[in-house]
């Protein structure tokens, strides 16, 4: 067919190994129709073909990112983002100002905070927060999303007192006298959460909506979008991406993970991981083997150096049984490991899911038709990371947190922070590694989660040389991570994930070649221009 569309002279990264670099693109019908160099592709426009000169500019594959809390990214992109709060004080003057501009008695809330940058490394508690804002409920996120600070008007809408016990795989913070001090971890917010969406909130469709235009400005032309353990918008959230889907404005690759406490009802419905189109799709079943670093309810071996070794979310044992029926059932599983010892245990139970498919009693199964995955594998001692390698599970990392994380790492597991986010050793060991930002945990954007994972340095320099250097990887393992490596991952590598003839056309332009310039530009690399199916949907 004649191109509807034609991109010459550029650098195309193809990631296609049978043609890794070109000059030209021509696409039709939302397909990538000719690779090769501008002469060649030239010669196929035709009367109505559009032709579009890069002026040199490097084109690569559409980025996936491939863990994204999209419902609480989007929703809090009309709340208080306190990501770049630069102190305790900040914090709370910030807040302070956004319940000015409320009625009274209406919710603050706000998400992306990290005690840990502050110089008091600091978390603000209800005392400080009922300060801030006396007459509003307010309910902060940390960063992580593993712990939420909220004051003492929220805790009485919540219903939680000192006579309150602590909910499953949940801790309400208490303070000398045994009232509880506002800081509530990991499952312990959602009591909390529970009541704000009691209100109901009619901007979902409209926050889902007007996200996908802003992902396009990152080049993100597909993502995976993940639940929170116990979360209550995974309804509303999967509801959304049909509607959006069934009015055609569903400009994304859209894979849907679910709860795992579903797992009865996903297994006599018949669900299978992979089913839906181009555009939307069921992916994984997620569990949680533990929590976070920052909260310290990541599971580790040993102690953090201020104490304890964080906890369970589940035990092993039963996340096994599930895994099993879930795999048996054709449903993969994705599953949140932290600390050293949950990713010890997680490899554990994915060895005997391994021994159940031979031991089956009619038969061996080949299990779920995508590979199961390990989420943020952020602490992995070397000789569990050997016996995952052994295993067809693929990790889905973080790069930015690392960044993030540096002086907390340091300061909860000091030299044992060597462990942590091992990209290199993951990817010599032959673990397929996909990327992603865990947003609105970190910067949605890949270039910042590439530069991290090339550089391990923030974006000032430091620390110079990197953070535990020997873990970096080179710009084209972190491309493909966010591209090919994603695709395949999702079992739809046959159509996504390279610039390849007859490939779906997604395609992001940068403003600079990562490959060529020095490491640390790419986090101030630009993207130009993202095209999806064919069709240019951002151009800057």
């Amino acid at each position: 067919m004649t191109p509807e569309r034609i991109f010459l002279n550029a650098v195309i990264r193809t990631l296609d190994p049978s043609r890794p670099l070109a000059r030209a693109v021509a696409v039709g019908n939302g397909r990538i129709l000719a690779v090769g160099d501008n002469t060649d592709i030239a010669s196929l426009s035709g009367p109505d073909t559009e032709t579009l000169d890069l002026g040199g500019r490097l084109v690569l594959p559409g980025f996936m990112d491939s863990h994204f809390h999209y419902y609480d990214w989007s929703m809090g992109r009309k709340q208080l983002n306190l990501a770049d709060a630069t102190s305790f004080q900040d914090c709370l003057e910030r807040v302070a100002e956004a319940a000015r501009g409320l009625p009274e008695g209406a919710w603050v809330l706000g998400q992306g905070w990290n005690e840990s940058d502050w110089e008091d490394e600091r978390m603000p508690t209800r005392h400080d927060l009922d300060h801030a804002a006396p007459n509003h409920p307010v309910a902060l996120w940390r960063c992580d999303l593993h712990l939420a600070t909220v004051n003492s008007l929220a805790l009485e809408r919540a219903g939680i007192d000192e006579n309150t016990i602590d909910p499953p795989d949940g801790v309400i913070a208490r303070d000398a006298a045994g009232r509880p001090s506002g800081i509530l971890r990991e499952l312990a917010p959602n009591l909390v959460k529970a009541v704000i969406h009691e209100a109901g909130d009619p901007g979902v469709y409209e926050a889902m909506l007007d996200g996908i235009p802003a992902l396009h400005t990152f080049g993100l032309t597909g993502l995976f979008d993940v639940r929170l353990m116990g979360g209550v918008e995974g309804p509303p959230a999967f509801r959304t991406w049909q509607r959006i889907r069934e009015e055609g404005k569903l400009d994304l690759r859209c894979w849907v993970s679910l709860p795992g406490e579903r797992l009865e009802e996903a297994v006599a419905l018949g669900l299978r991981s992979g089913l839906g189109d181009d555009r939307l799709r069921i992916g994984h079943l997620k569990y949680f083997m533990d929590g976070g670093m920052g909260a310290r309810t990541a599971w580790m071996v040993d102690p953090y150096l201020d104490g304890g070794v964080g906890m369970p979310l589940c035990a092993p044992d039963a996340l096994r049984e599930w895994i099993v029926k879930a795999d048996r059932a054709g449903l993969a599983v994705m599953v949140h490991a932290i600390g050293e010892r949950a990713n010890r245990e997680i490899v554990s139970v994915f060895e005997a899911v391994d021994r159940a498919r031979v031991l089956k009693e009619t038969g061996p199964t080949t299990g779920p038709a995508v590979p199961h995955r390990v989420e943020h594998i952020q602490m992995i001692r070397p000789e569990d990371l050997a016996r995952m390698a052994r295993l067809n599970i693929v990790g889905c990392v973080q790069p930015h947190n690392l960044i993030l994380d540096i002086h907390m790492v340091e300061r909860s597991v000091g030299e044992r922070g060597r462990w942590t986010y091992a990209y290199r050793s993951m990817l010599d060991a032959g673990i397929p590694l996909i990327m992603s930002s865990d947003a609105p945990v970190c910067n949605p954007r890949p270039l910042v989660g590439i530069h991290a994972a090339v550089t391990r340095r923030r974006r000032n320099g430091s620390p110079e040389g990197g953070w535990y250097p020997e873990e970096r990887i080179t710009v084209e393992e972190a491309v493909r991570a966010y591209t090919l490596s994603a695709a395949e991952a999702n079992g739809v590598a046959q159509g996504l994930g390279s610039v390849s003839p007859g490939k779906r056309a997604d395609l992001v332009v940068l403003d600079r070649d990562i490959f060529a310039v020095d490491p640390m530009e790419i986090a101030e690399t630009n993207v130009d221009m993202t095209v999806f199916d064919g069709r240019v949907v951002f151009s800057r």
